[in-house]
């Protein structure tokens, strides 16, 4: 999937993948090290989870910037979804059910940014 979802940024004009982590400390390390406009989290991680990712970037944003979040994962049963809310997060998108409305939503932000 996240071959596929790096494929359709290439063709969305204004969007461009500043990097990819596969665990919650080298999500983090990247946002610290790189501003980003948009942050796309996944729940699962192979290590640590993208709670703990939300929970950071909450809990101190001079450190990380403050970039959209975007929840992106197939754990979207309402709980989830209330806690994330509760993070801060800007948009919730099942993988399974809703991958076009997340990509019509990164080009939305896109232009957004760009006007």
């Amino acid at each position: 999937l996240r071959e596929i979802i790096s494929e359709l940024f290439e063709d969305l004009e204004g969007v461009q993948l500043c990097g990819v982590a596969e665990d919650e400390r080298g999500a983090l390390n990247l946002l610290e090290s790189q501003p980003v406009d948009l942050a796309i989290v996944d729940l699962e991680l192979k290590q640590g989870s993208g709670i703990g990712v939300l929970e950071a970037l909450q809990t101190e944003p001079q450190r990380y910037g403050p970039p959209r979040t975007v929840i992106l994962s197939n754990h979207a049963h309402p709980a989830m979804r209330q806690r994330c809310a509760k993070l801060g997060i800007d948009a919730f998108f099942d993988k399974s059910l809703q991958m076009s409305q997340f990509i019509g939503y990164v080009q939305a932000t896109a232009m957004r940014r760009e006007s």
